[in-house]
């Protein structure tokens, strides 16, 4: 087999070990490991530009909790106010969050199987905003639901849970959410809407969970998000300012409608050191004008903060639009108190925004002070600066679509990553399949080498062993005929026409042993040497047995031409051996040859009156009868002599010998 037959047997091997036909491709199907690499590598690109969690720290609201049950099949709804008929494009659901013993944070509570429904006025037709159940693999989660819903207006909202989910802390089934908003455009337009549920709950005596802080604006998380440079939050102290106040001019009017206060980042050390409401007034005062001087203010929002579930690190703000270019915001009541006889107090934001038609106006704008700063490495501008802590501070609704998104692509790329990893493991497992088959090809080109080498030695020396057997036994009988002619011919001096037959006769053996000379490597196609076997063998018995009596019978003659070429040449070869050895060593006057052919055996057989050989087989008919393929005996028969035979199996395998 050549090596190119190797390579491709080695070929064939590999995509079978691969699991994939030679016709379907290569022997990896690399382009869809790829594939699954470029989207791993897709994924985390994206994960780099998206918001990352980061739960908040401290007490505060933990949003609605209802009454809990032995099982799952409960129904528990939250129904919240909009007031008048108002158009909105996304609900996001925020769920509460608890930290699981065995997979660490989690959402609690949230619904198996729920629906979220928007109506009008009581009695008119509802709609279904969008429909869930177990199928979509909501939870395990913690990051918020995000629901898109273009072209809704409405003048309620409401969740229906009809499966609940076991909470942590006791496996009991209840509805637990954080938080709900609805937006239009950027503005959530349930906040601080009235809310209704389904059932009095413990979460009356539970001051963390209230109906009302579903829309309260505070939510589980810090605003971490992954782009744009840090800032450090800005606090100053204050000593003779009863009220500190801090005043921006926008530039020119603006339509005015929401605040955004967030608190000064404390948590960049576990423990804290200071309460996560430090610097936050208990009482502040937002007013706007369109004087420097604050003549003509209006009183744009109030705040007032009675516990800590009314502060968290976003304070969101809303207010009837007003029109105005200066705001100003009052610390009524300040952080801080008398210690030691000292009185002094603090107040500080990580950023102020102030919101017209969805957009912050005070970016970048200057904020004044009522106050002496007393605290030099705190600057202004880092209220107004657009980033906190983490970095750049992002729209409220783009924030909440990027921890649903973050939340997603985690989920995807759990199952990409196992899908490469399992991929590199079929491909880890083939490389060593595929190596211990390179292993094996080698040895076995190596192998086959040895054998090729010592098969064409074998017949080299076969060729050889053939053509001096040839040789010797045409050669042998032709040269033994001559010598025996002449031997005649030296008797037949007083008989002139017997002495020219043999002198025509050693003539026409002369020139049959240089036809064999000039053919010795292939004699049978020497031409006028072998024609037909049954005349051949007539022929050499007159020849080389010229003073011998014979008997020659031949049966089945008829069969003989359906052998081979090459086994009449090898046969009619041994058979002159066989009378050579005879007319040379026996002693013996006479002679009979019996052939013998039936369909599937060939039997020749040779009997002398000579002095026999005592069982032994001459050399030469050995080495003939190996060449033939047959088996030969000798037996000295009960009137002496020697009888040579020879058996042919003329069908072997159920084919004919050719």
């Amino acid at each position: 087999m050549s090596l190119l037959k190797y390579v491709f047997t080695f070929l064939l091997l590999a995509d079978f070990l691969a699991g994939q036909p030679v016709a379907a491709g290569p022997l990896f199907n690399s382009g869809a490991l790829t594939r699954f690499e470029q989207r791993l590598a897709g994924i985390d690109a994206e994960l780099d530009t998206l918001a990352r969690f980061s739960l908040r720290s401290g007490v505060g609201p933990i949003g609605y909790r209802s009454p809990d049950y032995t099982n799952s099949v409960n129904t528990e709804w939250i129904r919240i106010d909009l007031g008048n008929e108002v158009p909105f494009d996304q609900v996001v659901l925020v769920p509460a969050i608890c930290h699981d013993i065995q997979t660490g944070f989690r959402a609690d509570g949230f619904p198996l199987k729920f629906r979220i429904l928007a109506g009008h006025e009581p009695g008119a037709p509802e709609t279904v905003l969008a429909d869930f159940g177990p199928e979509d693999h909501l939870i395990p989660r913690f990051a918020p639901v995000v629901i898109v819903c273009p072209g809704v207006t409405a003048s309620w909202l409401r969740l229906e849970a009809t499966a609940l989910s076991p909470r942590a802390f006791d496996g009991r089934y209840n509805l637990e959410i954080a938080e709900i908003m609805a937006f239009d455009g950027p503005e959530n337009i349930a906040l601080k809407r009235p809310v209704q549920v389904s059932s009095a709950s413990e979460s009356s005596q539970d001051p963390a969970r209230h109906p009302s802080y579903v829309t309260d604006g505070f939510l589980p998380y810090a605003m971490h998000s992954a782009v744009g440079k840090p800032s450090i939050a800005y606090f100053g102290q204050t000593i003779t300012e009863s009220r500190p106040s801090f005043t921006i001019d926008l530039g020119a009017p603006r339509p005015l409608n929401r605040v955004h206060l967030h608190a000064v980042d404390v948590d960049d050390v576990f423990p804290q050191s200071l309460p996560f409401d430090f610097c936050l007034p208990s009482r502040m005062v937002i007013e706007g004008a369109n004087r420097a001087d604050f003549a003509d203010a209006v009183n744009l929002v109030s705040f007032v903060s009675r516990s800590h579930y009314d502060r968290g690190p976003l304070i969101m703000l809303r207010f009837p639009e007003a029109r105005c270019r200066y705001v100003r915001l009052t610390a009524l009541d300040p952080y801080g108190g008398k210690a030691d006889g000292d009185s002094k107090t603090f107040i500080g934001f990580a950023e102020i925004e102030l919101f017209s038609e969805g957009v912050n106006v005070a970016l970048g704008k200057p904020f004044n002070t009522s106050f002496k700063q007393a605290n030099l490495d705190r600057s202004l501008a880092t209220l107004t600066d657009g980033a906190n802590f983490y970095g750049k501070i992002l729209p409220l609704r783009e924030w909440m679509e990027q921890l649903a998104r973050r939340h997603d692509l985690a989920q995807e790329r759990l199952s990409v990553e196992k899908e490469v990893r399992l991929r590199y493991a079929r491909q880890k497992v083939l490389l060593q399949r595929m190596s211990w088959l390179a292993a094996l090809l080698i040895a076995g080109l190596a192998f086959t080498i040895l054998i090729d080498r010592l098969v064409r030695l074998r017949q080299v020396a076969r060729v050889k062993e053939r053509l001096a057997a040839d040789l010797h036994d045409e050669l042998g009988a032709d040269l033994h005929t001559i010598g025996m002619l002449s031997d005649l011919a030296e008797d037949a001096k007083q008989d002139p026409a017997e002495l020219s037959m043999l002198h025509g006769r050693i003539r026409s053996m002369t020139e049959r042993s240089g036809i064999a000379v000039r053919h010795f490597a292939d004699l049978l196609n020497a031409n006028g040497l072998y024609s037909d076997l049954a005349a051949d063998i007539r022929r050499a018995s007159e020849r080389i047995m010229a003073k011998f009596d014979k008997d020659i019978a031949i049966e089945g003659e008829e069969h003989l031409k359906s052998l081979s070429s090459n086994t009449c040449f090898d046969l009619l070869l041994f058979y002159k051996e066989c009378l050579v050895n005879i007319s040379r060593h026996s002693g013996a006057t006479c002679f009979s040859t019996r052939l013998r052919i039936t369909d599937n055996e060939l039997e020749l057989t040779v009997t002398d009156n000579g002095k026999g050989v005592e069982d032994r087989i001459p050399d030469s008919l050995r080495r003939r009868a190996c060449l033939l393929g047959a088996t030969i005996a000798s037996e000295t028969p009960e009137k002496g002599g020697t009888r040579i035979t020879l058996r042919l199996k003329t069908r072997r395998w159920g084919r004919r010998l050719k």
